[in-house]
């Protein structure tokens, strides 16, 4: 194959394969007009958002997924969402709530075994258990609580958030919205009347006062507690106007009709309350018109985000690269030139995917590349996959491809955990609320930590290849080391300019240039070691072995300066505390320490131990 077909080849194949990848985000086949609804903008976590952006992140929340099974079929998430908000009897019925923990099963009463999944009406009856040991287990630190405090903690605001969700739009167990409504339209002016006549109210009067105190109970139980604001303002209005179901009711009557959207959600919920699809679509399609009317800009920027979120190009890429990576194993073991091209067009066509959603999210936020630990993980990939793929250019060979969709598909999959948390989107701190040092101080570290990981992969390659080939040609290792030398040197560059452009951030926010917070520490330590080890080769402190490996423990400094300080939930920088990922995070700093050690022995030790 000729270097112009192969070429063609692994373009042909990378636009082949983002075309494929977007049928199969396709939302699962309903009755519902469901999509529409995900669409419609709602206020949520200090920002305007579609209703499947908040259905998705909650649904991740609560179960760790963005979809269920039901029936033998995929219920998506907007589905589950509409039954939480309209007919929360079903939604109780679905199993959500991932119960592991031993002790808070115990608590429960859920039968042990493999099934980890549990509908709301199985952990109802208990609870106010749940509750008061969550009372408890907030009064001690974080970092001293017990594994079931943690785990008791962590399912009470899993259930508070679903049953905030239950009492957004209607009252949980309420009757027909519609006739309450109607009822309080009804009501309003001999309640009215019954306020200006005092004692000489009439007996209906009096009677229309104590069914509205009912409704406004409800009302304010309904503001209390919703989740999110589904109500945009009105002509006249400020920006930031949007409001409840339940706030919109108690307000008085100014002489205005009331919100067209009262009586939409009321519709909806009534209709979809009696399984009436036609009905439901109606309403819903009268009022998304009225919004794209009254909130043109909300409605576009509502429907960009619900099309990024049904593509989902991160799950696309991080598929993709996973293949690339097995492709340029297949190349290795048959050195077949077909293979090595098809590696290349996958891990291309992974990287048009992982570009594609990294600037659909830039654009959506209106924000440089990295705002927080999520997008941090995103970006890291992507510039290391990136590195990867200039450096395989420059020396072909597979070990820059494979590092790179390595990367690639280990950040993706962290940011999918990560995802689980909340928002990826979220509103800024208000200490990064800074366009110009999140695009130069925050890119540029971020890059440094990017080119260390894919410096500490190379090490990694080299040390498994040391011992996996029988008889190693010199020349590759020597390829393999130089390249991991100039990622190092790269490395070097842009974590230090990283860090002083932070300290500048620092001196301007905080009035300091330097605090020995642990984020700076950590960040640091990264020039340090990468400057160590450009010190050792230059001095011939360290020769080819001991620069590949000392690679591989800069994958563990950096590790520890991007997710560490989240652990320790100390100091200025700590954005989260990440329980769970603390496992995770011992796990892969302990698999690096051993292809330390790998290196260290002797290539293929094994078996000249067999033949003494």
């Amino acid at each position: 194959m000729t270097r112009q077909a192969r070429a063609a080849f692994q373009t042909a194949l990378a636009v082949g394969l983002l075309a494929a990848a977007w049928p199969l985000a396709a939302p699962p086949p309903s009755d519902w007009t469901l999509d529409v609804l995900g669409r419609l903008p709602v206020l949520e976590g200090g920002r305007v958002k579609p209703l499947d952006s908040f259905a998705r992140s909650s649904l991740l929340m609560l179960s760790g997924r963005q979809s269920l099974a039901s029936g033998g079929r995929s219920a998506g998430a907007m589905e589950w969402l509409a039954d939480a908000l309209f007919r929360p009897e079903r939604a109780d019925a679905r199993a959500v709530f991932t119960v592991d923990d031993p002790d808070l099963r115990g608590l429960l009463g859920l039968p042990e075994g493999p099934e980890r999944r549990f509908a709301y009406w199985r952990v109802e009856p208990r609870r106010a258990e749940v509750r008061a040991q969550a009372e408890s287990a907030e009064k001690v630190e974080a970092a001293r609580r017990s594994r079931f405090q943690a785990a008791v903690l962590n399912l009470d605001r899993r259930l508070e958030l679903y049953e905030r969700i239950q009492n957004t739009l209607m009252a949980a167990g309420a009757g027909d919205p519609v006739a309450e409504l109607a009822a309080f339209r009804r009501a309003m002016p001999a309640a009215l009347r019954a306020v200006h006549a005092g004692g000489a109210a009439s007996a209906s009067d009096r009677r229309a006062v104590r069914a509205l105190a009912g409704m406004l109970e409800r009302w304010r139980f309904l503001a209390r507690a919703a989740a999110f604001k589904p109500l945009p303002p009105r002509g006249g209005q400020p920006d930031d106007a949007w409001s409840s179901v339940g706030e919109t009711l108690l307000r008085p009557p100014d002489g205005t009709d009331p919100h067209p959207g009262l009586a939409a959600f009321a519709l909806m919920g009534r209709a979809y309350r009696l399984g009436r699809p036609a009905p439901f679509e109606a309403a819903l399609r009268e009022y998304a018109a009225w919004v794209a009317r009254t909130r043109p800009a909300d409605v576009r920027r509502a429907a960009a985000e619900e099309a990024f979120n049904r593509a989902q190009p991160f799950v696309s890429g991080m598929a993709l690269y996973l293949a690339a990576f097995l492709a340029v194993c297949a190349g290795w073991a048959t050195r077949r030139p077909e293979a090595e091209a098809a590696a290349r067009g996958l891990l291309l066509a992974a990287f048009a995917a992982h570009t594609a959603g990294l600037a659909a999210r830039m654009l959506l936020q209106g924000r440089p590349p990295v705002t927080n630990l999520y997008s941090s993980a995103v970006f890291v990939g992507w510039v290391g996959a990136g590195l990867g793929l200039l450096a395989e250019r420059a020396r072909p060979g597979g070990f820059a491809a494979a590092g790179g969709a390595l990367l690639g598909f280990c950040t993706l999959l962290i940011a999918q955990h990560l995802a689980a948390s909340g928002d990826t989107l979220e509103m800024m701190r208000a200490v990064l609320d800074s366009n110009f040092w999140l695009a130069t101080h925050v890119v540029t570290v971020t890059i440094g930590y990017a080119s260390t990981f894919l410096a500490g992969a190379l090490g990694a390659a080299w040390v498994l290849r040391r011992h996996w080939v029988r008889r190693p040609d010199p020349e590759s290792s020597r390829a393999l080391a130089s390249l991991a030398y100039g990622v190092v040197a790269f490395s070097l560059l842009f974590s230090f300019v990283g860090t002083m452009l932070g300290g500048i951030w620092a001196d301007q926010s905080w009035g300091r240039f330097w605090g020995w917070d642990p984020k700076e520490n950590g960040a640091l330590l990264i020039v340090l070691w990468n400057a160590i080890i450009l010190h050792a080769r230059w001095s011939g402190l360290a020769r080819e072995r001991g620069i590949m490996v000392m690679t591989v423990f800069g994958s563990v400094v950096t590790s520890l300066s991007w997710f560490g300080v989240n652990m320790l939930g100390v100091g200025l920088h700590s954005y989260g505390f990440m329980d769970k990922a603390f496992w995770w995070l011992a796990a892969f700093v302990a698999g690096q320490l051993a292809l330390m050690v790998l290196g260290l022995l002797p290539p293929r030790f094994w078996e000249a131990r067999r033949s003494s």
